[in-house]
């Protein structure tokens, strides 16, 4: 860890941005891949995922995000709460306005869509809508790296910042593959399901660039960002990914449960242990 740690630290904003996105990335890649072992999966199992998936991002929205946005507002000498309250909302609006304008399509038995209306294929939509979680996701990353950039201990901040990529990577393990398997089930060959999947995680290492360049050139932006990018992410878990993954029989609810607290302890972990 203290070679990585090093070696990131000899890298600008951005580049230590594209190098944790990039895992974030590889990380759905991978999980897409099962797609080559696994023509089916279990929706107590898909549950569980969308449940882990959202526990990481509750997680990380408050230790990787909320709370050094409202210590970076305090030392700009802002009130903190309306910082941090204005950028949590506008990114909570941002996805809003996204979910309602991107057509995309849920991976609940009714597949519901939203968005303007759209001639795309099923297959797209569905890609289309876990690209709307991972917007966020390397929003978080980026910013992460981007806030290591004028830390007081830019060490501590890349340790911070290497233990959200670690999560939202982990995470995206299994969500890639609750992206490539249901393709498979719509009848696509395993490669396409595969190329499908993994597509769904290119916005990443976009939205992390983006995110580390901003925070970089105009630091008073970074405590907004933080809170935006948690905004964003809290956004997608109650609107998305909750909802997705209670939608079985009540008597089975609980593996979305568990899946989400094991999530939470796993992001929990790593904040506290790296940041």
């Amino acid at each position: 860890m203290l070679i990585i740690t090093s070696w990131l630290l000899s890298l600008e904003a951005w580049q230590q941005a594209l190098v944790g996105t990039g895992f974030t990335y590889f990380m759905t890649a991978l999980g897409a891949g099962l797609v080559f072992f696994f023509k089916e999966i279990k929706k107590d199992i898909l549950n569980m995922m969308l449940g882990f998936a959202a526990g990481v991002m509750i997680a990380a929205s408050f230790w990787s995000l909320l709370d050094p946005a409202i210590k970076q507002a305090e030392e700009n000498g802002s009130i903190a709460w309306l910082v941090v309250s204005f950028g949590f909302g506008l990114g909570g609006l941002f996805l809003y306005i996204a979910d309602k304008t991107l057509p995309h399509m849920h991976f609940g038995p009714n597949h519901e869509k939203e968005g303007l209306p759209s001639h795309l294929k099923r297959t797209i939509l569905l890609v289309f809508s876990i690209t709307l979680h991972n917007i966020p996701e390397g929003l978080a990353v980026g910013v992460a790296f981007g806030a290591a950039n004028s830390a007081d201990d830019p060490k501590k901040a890349v340790l911070a910042a290497i233990s959200v990529a670690l999560g939202i990577g982990i995470q995206n393990f299994p969500e890639g593959a609750a992206v490539s398997i249901p393709l498979r089930q719509e009848n696509l060959s395993r490669k396409k399901a595969f190329l499908y999947g993994q597509a769904s995680g290119i916005v990443e290492p976009i939205a992390g660039i983006i995110g580390a360049v901003l925070v970089t050139k105009v630091t008073l932006l970074l405590p907004y960002a933080l809170a935006f990018a948690a905004g964003a992410m809290i956004y997608v878990v109650v609107e998305e990914l909750i909802p997705e993954a209670q939608q079985t029989v009540t008597s089975k609810r609980h593996f979305a449960v568990f899946g989400v607290m094991l999530g939470f302890i796993i992001m929990m972990i790593l904040d506290v242990a790296l940041g």
